[in-house]
């Protein structure tokens, strides 16, 4: 006989699936929320001429983007405890996410603050603004807008990368699919479904990232 899918599996658990989707955004947005001021100021390490500074920020977007992030995983949540220092899965998912996603938006930002031209950074001298202004006016907003599709896409490959989180139980929309399958053996309908709600939480930040783009960097389109 061939196989014949039972979808009620899913069906009859959709409070534990709402419980994994619910804990996948917890920790991505507290995760991008700690990263992207995190990747702020890497990019102005980055961009800095004091050597101490670029060279930190340097190896820190290094090592982060060309090491494993289930590695950085495992390190925060099996590692650290070696020497005295634990936290629960979620702590350690939220710290290990937020720092890897922090080491991509760095070099994001980073393009983005090196597209601005000097002559507005002069022109916002000319009227008046003193250093913190023209960081905020005349560089971080421009260069937000210039980068931000960038920037969306990778939240969107944060999101993906959170399902990584459920090696250390962290008990998001993964750990729930692979509990379920486990005890129903159900594979071919728990994974499908789980794929469709990443699908969906994917399509979910697209939307609310293009009304904030309406809203807020629209104006970017007039910057060449």
């Amino acid at each position: 006989m061939g196989y014949t899918p039972q979808f009620s599996v899913v069906w009859n658990n959709l409070g534990l699936f709402a419980q994994g989707i619910f804990l996948t955004l917890q920790i991505v947005v507290v995760a991008i929320a700690c990263g992207l001021p995190l990747g702020i100021a890497g990019a102005l390490g980055r961009t800095s001429h004091n050597r101490l500074l670029n060279w930190l920020a340097t190896a820190y977007v290094e090592f982060f983007r060309n090491t494993p992030f289930l590695i950085q995983l495992f390190f925060f949540f099996f590692g650290l405890p070696s020497i005295g220092v634990r936290m629960s899965s979620w702590q350690a998912a939220v710290l290990a996410l937020a720092i890897n996603f922090g080491a991509y938006a760095t070099e994001i930002m980073r393009a983005g603050i090196e597209g601005i031209e000097h002559s507005q950074i002069e022109a916002g001298m000319a009227l008046g603004f003193n250093k913190m202004q023209i960081f905020r006016h005349v560089i971080l907003v421009p260069a937000l807008g210039k980068i931000y599709p960038a920037l969306v896409s990778q939240i969107v490959i944060a999101v993906l990368f959170s399902s990584v989180v459920s090696q250390i139980s962290a008990e998001e929309l993964t750990f729930v699919g692979n509990f379920l399958q486990s005890r129903t053996f159900r594979s071919f309908e728990i994974y499908l479904a789980i794929s469709l709600m990443y699908v969906g939480l994917v399509w979910v930040i697209k939307l609310i990232a293009y009304g904030i783009q309406q809203k807020f960097f629209a104006f970017t389109k007039y910057i060449r």
